[in-house]
């Protein structure tokens, strides 16, 4: 299972619709969803060279960092800057059903996946019903 782990993002978002004001984009927004046995999260991250994203795991805690680099060479006058650029990082809480082992990392099209699988425990699985002999019952998976 996934956190979310800015609190006040969400109430920024909801100040924000019912003040009609206009909304800031997120610096790396973010979608994720469960498919079968695994999480997937992806990160917009357009115009960012792959060799800056780092990620990293501490206890339960995946924290992704990026960063953009302006594409104007020094000394020259902005005209208009509008992407963000620096460093950019975004923290998620990862629930102790995940196996953070075997992330596996992926950037293409401007788009980072990340796909977490569940551990083996933490998946569904059946359990047999004795038949009233006193016969012990089985876990099957």
């Amino acid at each position: 299972m996934l956190m979310r782990t800015d609190a006040f993002r969400e109430l920024d978002r909801l100040s924000q619709q019912m003040l009609g004001t206009a909304v800031r984009p997120a610096a790396m927004p973010m979608d994720a969803y469960r498919a079968g046995d695994e999480f997937v999260v992806h990160f917009d991250l357009p115009g960012i060279n792959p060799e800056t994203i780092d990620l990293d795991i501490e206890r339960n805690v995946l924290t992704v960092r990026a960063e953009r680099r302006s594409p104007a060479p020094e000394g020259a006058e902005m005209i208009a800057s509008e992407r963000p650029v620096g460093v950019h990082t975004r923290q998620l809480i990862l629930g102790d059903t995940l196996d953070t082992e075997r992330i596996d990392a992926s950037y293409d099209a401007g788009v980072l996946t990340l796909r977490l699988p569940v551990l083996e425990k933490a998946k569904p699985r059946k359990i047999k019903v004795g038949d009233g002999s006193g016969a012990p019952h089985q876990l099957t998976a």
